[in-house]
């Protein structure tokens, strides 16, 4: 037994030691103007041959270069990206980033906690922000990630990052921004994905919402008055009824999104999101009535029954967006967090399906940055936010033209050579020289 863990982590020693990291770039210290991109800002609008300049960090100019005289040299430095297209940073929520390196070492796990109601377990303080994953997914415009516990009934609170930092004090862009919820589900399914088994009713469906009832209104009981003693865990449920949290439900069907927004309800919970909503659109107006938006599941998968669209996946967010919900995409399951760097990729399928280019943007941007609270500081170009942009050789949700060219978060300059990037370098000059 001692020899297979020694020989595991060798294993991830020498793994996460093949080819060394770049160190985070470094504060922005000169101005920048961007010119003569077309700009998606994120928000439905396009900017044709647009003027983007930023300082000290945050966006000090968004605007048509036609229409404006600009003294260029009130900036230190011009990108002229004519022909390209410059973005806000895409935000991958639900995401697991920096919380697993390799699946098959126990050590370089640390997404779960032990136990069922674990609101006090924060993730950002298990997250490695020298993950080699992490370093991947930036070349395709992933800038920012929700980094999102997992297990037990209530996993924990998750935070907002940039993907660029030295550990996880640098990377923080908000802090607890809300508690996540794995909703009871209807049915329990048997066997496993690959031979699945037989499914039953669960029976303990009401007992189990009932628990996590009990538990808030005990919570809510706790933080409104002055305690004799003090309780960690019931105290990190404040802002869930103080506003300064969200509570995230994790629910597909029909009857968990129904039921959790109504336990959200009488418990006087005052932010919500649903997270994965495979069934949302049957309660779209129930959503869109209690103001609720939805961070739809990884759409690149297949319908839950025989009996429905094999399309619906990639059309439910333009069903849930004509209907007024604001939706966002997640991509969490299977090989998420390597997968995190196909997140432009999903909201191009959704554009393939319905909405149209500049909707199909906000998905990743802008609805993200609302639904994760974090609109006031970034998802759009506009000026008084994160300088957190990149700029592309083509359309950043097409695989065949996402090609960035330079990438700025908080107006640092990123370096976009990756692991795998200089593996590919070193290997292209072997083979090049027969």
């Amino acid at each position: 037994m001692r020899k297979n863990i020694s020989l595991l982590l060798f294993l991830f020693v020498i793994t996460t030691n093949t080819n060394a990291q770049h160190s985070p770039a470094k504060k922005q210290t000169k101005s920048i103007l961007i010119l003569n991109a077309t700009a998606h800002l994120g928000n439905g609008k396009i900017i044709e041959n647009s003027a983007i300049g930023f300082k000290d960090g945050k966006i000090v100019l968004v605007a048509d270069s036609k229409l404006i005289r600009l003294a260029k040299d009130a900036y230190e430095v011009t990108i002229d990206a004519s022909g390209k297209h410059v973005y806000p940073g895409f935000i991958a929520p639900n995401s697991t980033l920096g919380l697993v390196e390799i699946d098959a070492v126990k050590s370089s796990d640390d997404e779960s906690e032990i136990g069922d109601l674990n609101p006090n377990v924060r993730s950002i303080i298990a997250y490695n922000a020298d993950s080699k994953v992490i370093e991947t997914v930036r070349p395709n415009g992933i800038l920012m990630a929700q980094i999102t516990p997992r297990g037990g009934r209530i996993s924990g609170t998750s935070s907002i990052v940039q993907l660029d930092a030295w550990n996880y004090n640098d990377a923080l862009i908000k802090e607890n921004d809300g508690i996540h919820l794995d909703f009871p589900t209807i049915y329990r399914k048997g066997g496993s994905k690959f031979e699945p088994g037989s499914i039953s009713v669960n029976k303990d469906y009401i007992k189990q919402i009932n628990e996590v009832s009990v538990f808030l209104k005990n919570s809510k009981a706790y933080n409104s008055s002055e305690a004799k003693e003090r309780n960690l865990v019931l105290e990190s449920t404040k802002g869930l009824f103080d506003g300064t949290q969200t509570l995230f439900i994790h629910a597909n069907s029909e009857k968990q999104i129904i039921d959790g927004i109504q336990l959200a309800k009488d418990n006087e919970i005052k932010k919500v999101v649903i997270v994965g909503g495979f069934e949302a659109y049957k309660s779209a107006d129930l959503l869109k009535e209690n103001g609720i938006g939805v961070l739809l599941r990884r759409v690149h998968d297949l319908p839950e029954r025989d009996d429905q669209d094999v399309d619906l996946p990639y059309k439910m967010a333009k069903i849930l967006t004509d209907k007024g919900v604001v939706v966002g995409l997640e991509n969490s399951g299977d090989m998420e967090r390597m997968n995190t760097r196909n997140l432009p990729f999903l909201a191009g399928t959704c554009a393939a399906y319905g909405l149209d280019k500049e909707q199909a943007l906000q998905l990743i941007t802008s609805n993200t940055a609302k639904l994760l609270s974090i609109d006031d500081l970034c998802g759009t170009l506009e000026e008084g936010k994160d300088a957190t942009l990149f700029i592309s050789e083509g359309d950043a949700l097409d695989m065949r033209t996402n090609k960035l060219t330079a990438a700025f978060i908080q107006g640092r300059t990123l370096n976009l050579e990756t692991h795998q990037t200089e593996l590919y370098k070193k290997y292209k000059e072997k083979y090049n020289q027969k």
